[in-house]
């Protein structure tokens, strides 16, 4: 079905996220583009750093890297998420697997006007391992994960999916 060269930032957002709406992506149910949330993300990201060149490395889309060899990553959110340092983590971690020691990344909050700082740490890249393992382990899964509770999916495009009954 998919292995670790297949997983990307958005598999490792959604792990973190909620494993039933991983388990979900992974099997071609994609309701994003439905979602004011995601659309907003989308002109948030469109409309900031235009000069930046993205970077493609398959799986995985990176908005850019600097001279310096940090990811940056902008945010439609107001504050960092365990979701998004995991995202930029795994960013970090491919990058050093085709052979670019980023030393971290940088999260860019433009509603806010803030960042974040990672630096990539052999911890972080044995984290990022493990949660390529756990995207894995999830899509093995026979039947979804059960749904979180109702007050986490606020938001949620996936919720019509977990919640129709």
């Amino acid at each position: 079905m998919i292995d670790s060269e297949d997983i990307g930032g958005t598999h490792i957002k959604y792990l973190y996220h909620c494993r039933r709406q991983l388990w979900l992506f992974l099997r071609g149910v994609r309701p994003e583009h439905l979602n004011a949330a995601v659309q907003m993300g989308e002109a948030v990201h469109d409309t900031t750093y235009t000069r930046a060149t993205p970077v493609d490395l398959g799986a995985a889309r990176l908005d850019f890297v600097d001279g310096q060899k940090w990811v940056h990553e902008v945010k439609s959110s107001n504050r960092s998420t365990p979701a998004d340092e995991a995202q930029a983590r795994h960013y970090c971690y491919r990058l050093h697997r085709v052979g670019v020691d980023a030393k971290g990344a940088v999260l860019h909050y433009p509603k806010t006007r803030r960042t974040k700082k990672l630096v990539y740490t052999e911890q972080a890249s044995a984290q990022a391992e493990a949660d390529i393992a756990a995207v894995l382990e999830t899509a093995a899964l026979a039947v979804s994960p059960p749904r979180l509770a109702r007050s986490a999916c606020r938001g949620c495009s996936f919720t019509d999916y977990c919640w129709m009954d």
